[in-house]
């Protein structure tokens, strides 16, 4: 398995972007050829020193880094990543890697 996570800093309207992302970029992004699993972060995004400078984390599961990469360059991959200026003020930042369980 592989996973990509986005994590979206705070943006300047909350309310907004909550409506935005689960009306618009989730069906976009649940669009994406590969994509086996998504998951969101609920509530606030804490860290051992206080909460974070992040309003959501977004978990997408694939079944490889390959998966991934085809699935970014496919138009729904696209269409879904030129989405996220549309409502991520805040700025977002994208990670994928392989995973490993212990």
């Amino acid at each position: 398995m592989a996973k990509l996570i986005a994590m979206y800093r705070t943006p300047q309207d909350k309310t907004a972007f909550d409506r935005y992302y689960r009306e618009t970029h989730v069906p976009l992004a649940k669009k994406i050829p590969g994509l086996r699993k998504y998951e969101i972060s609920r509530g606030g995004i804490d860290t051992p020193g206080g909460p974070a400078d992040y309003h959501l984390l977004a978990i997408l599961h694939f079944d490889s880094l390959d998966a991934i990469r085809s699935a970014l360059g496919s138009p729904e991959g696209k269409a879904a990543a030129g989405d996220i200026a549309n409502f991520a003020d805040g700025g977002a930042d994208l990670y994928f890697f392989d995973e490993e369980t212990l």
